[in-house]
């Protein structure tokens, strides 16, 4: 086996780490917001945080709607076009970037996880397959009538926000709307019907973005939530249609991605965090897996 542990003190030495961005908002439902595009741009390229135009990853979710013009959003290193009408949906986890100098107008929503668990049905959760999913659900959708229905039930709820009930009428307008986004999405017969299934899911894939730099083993993962193998698998193929191995080689290629493209660490230092013991083992396995060496994925971004 060609992965080695390290601590945190050491990684956090050797690598840049993509700025983490949580969520931050003063209003009094706190877990919620709806932001105007133009408000947005203003606020996040004043801000001396981070450049949003650049690589960064978000601890929430968030909708972009596109309600006038066109443009460019970077998801995972995937540039998507926008126009009228286009729904950009980003899960928690995801890394994504504005464009420079943005061309188009239109609206964010953003909820928290809490938000989503407190007032969600659970049997929305496992049916909007790009929350937790996102990995076989599009990334972009498009419906110029259904965002304004949904933005004109937002902005004239939010008028009342002090009233009984608020937040779950609020997030009872986006559950629908999301559900409704769903019904274009042709991979929602993917997912599980059992909850207990979707559960196990969701703690393998919380697993495997936690600990893929220690190992790739499913046997490690398996040991880890109590189940064999076989079930293991058998609970990732009802989720993703692949075996829990492919899944996790394949966030370990994604993570890899996104450190060559977002860092300006080297490749031996990318390697070393990502847990190979030696640039060899890394540049087979990024090379069996994708068809390129690193060094040929970071130069096409040179």
């Amino acid at each position: 086996m060609f992965f080695v542990t390290y601590t945190d003190e050491i990684r956090k030495t050797m690598i840049h780490q993509i700025p983490d961005i949580s969520f931050k908002n003063k209003t009094p439902y706190g877990d919620f917001e709806l932001i105007e595009l133009s408000e947005l741009f203003q606020r996040i390229f004043d801000s001396q945080n981070h450049n949003p135009t650049l690589a960064h990853k978000i601890d929430f979710f968030a909708l972009l709607l596109v309600t006038n013009g066109f443009g460019t959003h970077t998801i995972d290193l995937k540039t998507h076009q926008l126009k009228q009408g286009s729904i950009v949906k980003i899960s928690k986890g995801q890394v994504h970037a504005f464009q420079k100098k943005p061309t188009y107008k239109g609206y964010l929503i953003l909820f928290t996880e809490e938000f989503l668990f407190r007032y969600f049905s659970p049997s929305s959760i496992q049916l909007i397959a790009h929350l937790y999913n996102y990995h076989i659900a599009p990334a972009i959708n498009s419906d110029k009538k259904l965002n304004h229905v949904f933005i004109t039930q937002l902005q004239e709820e939010i008028r009342y926000k002090t009233h009984y009930a608020y937040k779950n009428i609020i997030a009872s307008i986006l559950e629908i709307y999301l559900l409704k986004l769903e019904r274009k999405n042709p991979h929602q017969h993917l997912t599980p019907k059992n909850t207990k299934d979707y559960s196990t899911f969701l703690q393998f894939k919380n697993l495997v973005e936690t600990k893929c730099h220690q190992t790739r083993n499913v046997k490690d993962y398996a040991k880890n939530l109590q189940l064999s193998t076989k079930r293991l698998n058998e609970v990732v193929k009802k989720a993703t249609l692949n075996t829990a191995k492919i899944f996790i080689d394949n966030y370990v290629i994604l993570e890899i991605k996104r450190e060559i493209a977002s860092t300006n660490k080297s490749l031996k230092e990318i390697s070393f965090a990502m847990g190979f013991d030696e640039v060899t083992n890394f540049t087979k396995f990024f090379k069996k897996k994708t068809g390129h060496t690193p060094k040929s994925f970071k130069n096409s971004f040179l």
